[in-house]
């Protein structure tokens, strides 16, 4: 039985010292953030360990200007983001979801709020609105849009898929299994829902997100319903 010795577990399940990129995927579903003296925001609540001298603050409501406090206090994205700032070794994960880790070079993306993990923070984020009720109803009314050059993590329940959209062949998504997409790109909210099928929950059935121009777009094999929190 020595397979099942606990040599044999450790083996198995300890970190791998061989790399130690700024963003490394230690596991699927674990992200490893190698701190040198520097910042990183991540997702409040994603921190599940760390070595080394590495102290977290809350982002404050005010951070960003005014325009930015408007903007949290209506969707609670204030509560979401923590900085971890010092030197060593920071783990997250987000209910095992998979891990992805993009490398931004001057380039913009939209990311869904609830699937951003981490990101450099010299990347620009914004808050980006869908106004539309259906984007109230799904849930998918509230997004990050991220700019500049930089690393980013976002999560995705299982294995994503990219699709790609062209001015012949635009695509139409589920709110809730859209992860991220282009940032140029601004998806239009429809439903086909009727006034009587209004109270609930609606699916993707009722609503899309349409997408059309050049780019790409994000999906994930999941309909993910997505709690706003109070600040």
């Amino acid at each position: 039985m020595a397979e099942y010795s606990i040599a044999q577990f450790l083996e198995k399940t300890k970190q791998d010292d061989r790399e130690h990129d700024y963003f490394e995927v230690e596991k699927p579903q674990m992200l490893e953030i190698n701190l040198n003296n520097q910042s990183v925001w991540t997702k409040a609540g994603s921190m599940v360990a760390y070595t080394g001298a590495i102290k977290f603050e809350r982002e404050g409501m005010l951070s960003g200007g005014l325009t930015k406090f408007l903007k949290k206090a209506l969707t609670g994205e204030g509560s979401k983001l923590m900085k971890a700032a010092g030197k060593g070794r920071l783990y997250v994960a987000d209910m095992g979801k998979k891990v992805q880790v993009l490398q931004l070079n001057n380039e913009t993306i939209c990311v869904n709020g609830n699937d951003i993990l981490a990101h450099d923070q010299s990347l620009k984020n914004d808050i980006t609105m869908l106004k539309s009720i259906a984007g109230v109803l799904s849930g998918g009314l509230f997004q990050v849009k991220l700019s500049g050059s930089g690393l980013v993590a976002i999560t995705t329940h299982g294995d994503p898929l990219t699709l790609m959209v062209t001015p012949d062949s635009p695509v139409f998504t589920d709110p809730n299994a859209t992860v991220a997409w282009s940032g140029h790109l601004v998806p239009e909210l429809k439903s086909n829902m009727s006034f009587k099928s209004i109270i609930g929950r609606g699916s993707g059935e009722e609503f899309q997100m349409r997408f059309a121009g050049t780019g790409w777009v994000l999906i994930q094999p999941y309909e993910e319903v997505y709690m706003q929190t109070s600040s």
